[in-house]
């Protein structure tokens, strides 16, 4: 069956910014949605977000693609580390992905080993950086750190900060549709 599992951001919730619109795109197109309420988003820990989205996903299969935005994105590559040597989910859309801690104390946990990024390209066969190009938090770079360290398809948009809302004082980006087009190809695949 198949199935997305949108990892939200720091501090988000099931309801925020453009998840409920993508869940409810999707489900026209018959995919099965879920997006979970993290543990402690207010302050996020890999110990205990990894285990939830496993948890979530159960077994990961081909037709499971997987959709994070910022620390969901971290999350994401830290439970493909985690998998079996011949487990893999069918692809990733990361909106606001990273690859350190930002300079932010409060996620520093996350990177207190370096992300195998060899490792997770053996589980995620596709993988889609959406950036922004005047995002406060996360800059540009990433999506050519991800493009190059684990062959994802960069897309940059113009404008859209941080693709988030009212948590981080700006206005809420409640539609996306390049998260929507992308994860569509990925189930055709």
């Amino acid at each position: 069956m198949k199935r997305v599992i949108v990892v939200h951001c720091w501090d988000g919730n099931p309801e925020y910014c453009w998840y409920p619109w993508l869940k409810k795109e999707l489900e026209k197109e018959g995919v099965n949605v879920v997006i979970p309420a993290m543990p402690e988003t207010g302050l996020p820990k890999q110990s205990l977000w990894v285990p939830f989205l496993a948890e979530i996903v159960g077994k990961p299969d081909q037709e499971t693609i997987l959709v994070g935005h910022s620390i969901g994105c971290v999350t994401i590559m830290r439970y493909l580390e985690t998998l079996g040597e011949t487990e893999q989910i069918g692809g990733a859309v990361f909106v606001a992905g990273f690859t350190t801690d930002l300079g932010f104390e409060e996620i520093h946990n996350f990177f207190e080993t370096p992300i195998d990024f060899a490792e997770i390209r053996t589980h995620l066969p596709q993988l889609v950086a959406i950036h922004s190009d005047d995002d406060p938090y996360v800059d540009v770079k990433y999506a050519d750190v991800l493009s190059e360290e684990m062959g994802a398809q960069k897309i940059v948009l113009q404008g859209k900060k941080h693709f988030s809302g009212s948590v981080d004082g700006e206005e809420s980006c409640t539609i996306l549709p390049e998260v929507r087009e992308r994860v569509i190809n990925m189930l055709k695949d």
